[in-house]
């Protein structure tokens, strides 16, 4: 809700009323200390000590004198109060140009258009950071909403496929009235279950959307454990051995989304491996006291690009379908990479030599207060 906008003076104009009331308060400042020490001359009348000039020379008092700097104060002070207006307007003006330039982007993202960046020039000041932050600000908006846009697009495509076929399938059927009633409800059997599977994984990622923090202490070996006894079937059905290396690697989060995140790092290993292959599952500790998972497997050849690209929504290694008829909905990765991001850690996808990925996934310590997002 908008707050309703209050008329008063703008930031120049009160930084041009500020340095003016400062440069006449310190000219009266001033004018009071030789006031004060004026009033320690002599009361009498004051002339010159050289003879031939007397006659010449106005004899002056003390008071004379002390009026004529009250008068000449008046006019000094209207005179610096003048400077003080002109000077700092300008002066004003200059400093507050980079927020102009701040305000200007401000306004051009409100309308929607995040490519535009500030980029100012300049020393490291304040106004330097502030305009670097909002660039990083827009950039990150422009990633996630770009993200969103390529996800909901991948999303729309992915959910109306087995719509569609659904709806060839039953139209074929109304044309065809001899047609085997057992093997369409069979093939619609298929596609409704991919249908509901894909929607769940929607869900799941959308549920870890609204994950805000970690919740206790918990151990990445026990969470890799557990998945790897639930992949075990699995990959002994597709010929895949299944190394455990399982040591203890403590951590702070949610104990079901690491589980459901290991079980997502295997069965990636397991389906996107080849014939005879073999995955690999471990868990320690890292050199400053948090917890490290690494999930490696032999498949295909990975660019290091292509890799790094896998946590995209919909995006899959080994295309549409797999082998078993086990297929996947491309969104285990991307599952992956939000439950590390909630949790304050680092995932790390790169290609294995000979074909296959080593996936890296690092999160903070026990002790560490990092972890959840805010």
């Amino acid at each position: 809700m908008n707050r309703p906008a209050r008329r008063g003076l703008g930031a120049r104009h009160r930084l041009t009323l500020a340095l003016a009331a400062f440069l006449v308060l310190a000219g009266l400042t001033v004018l009071t200390g030789v006031y004060a020490v004026l009033r320690f001359v002599p009361a009498y009348p004051l002339t010159t000590s050289d003879p031939s000039l007397r006659g010449q020379v106005n004899v002056t008092s003390r008071g004379q004198i002390l009026e004529a700097l009250v008068q000449v104060s008046g006019v000094v002070l209207l005179v610096l109060a003048v400077i003080g207006l002109v000077g700092g307007w300008f002066l004003a003006g200059w400093v507050l140009r980079p927020l102009r330039r701040v305000d200007a982007a401000v306004r051009v993202a409100a309308t929607g258009r995040l490519d535009h960046r500030i980029r100012l020039e300049g020393p490291d000041d304040e106004f330097r950071r502030l305009a670097d932050a909002f660039d990083h600000m827009l950039d990150r908006l422009q990633d996630a909403f770009s993200a969103q846009e390529r996800f909901a697009a991948n999303a729309s495509h992915e959910l109306r496929t087995p719509l569609a076929i659904t709806a060839t399938m039953l139209d074929v059927a109304r044309r065809d009235p001899g047609h085997d009633h057992a093997v369409l409800l069979e093939r619609l059997d298929v596609v409704n279950a991919r249908a509901v599977g894909l929607t769940d994984a929607l869900l799941r990622l959308a549920a870890v959307d609204a994950v805000t923090a970690a919740t206790g202490p918990v151990d990445l070996a026990d969470a890799a454990g557990r998945a790897a006894a639930d992949v075990a079937a699995e990959a002994e059905r597709r010929g895949v051995t299944l190394e455990r290396d399982l040591r203890p690697a403590a951590s702070r989060g949610d104990d079901e989304l690491l589980v459901r995140m290991a079980d997502n790092l295997l069965r990636n290993a397991v389906r996107h491996n080849t014939e005879g292959g073999t995955a690999w599952c471990s868990t320690g500790r890292t050199g400053d006291g948090g917890a490290v998972l690494r999930v490696a497997n032999t498949g295909a050849v990975h660019t290091e690009a292509g890799a790094a690209r896998l946590t995209e929504p919909f995006l899959r290694g080994g295309g549409r379908t797999r082998r078993g008829g086990e297929g996947g909905h491309g969104l285990g990765l991307a599952l992956v990479s939000r439950v590390v991001t909630v949790h304050g850690g680092a995932l790390d996808l790169r290609p294995r030599e000979g074909g296959g990925l080593d996936v890296t996934v690092t999160l903070p310590g026990p002790g560490s207060r990092g972890t959840g997002e805010s």
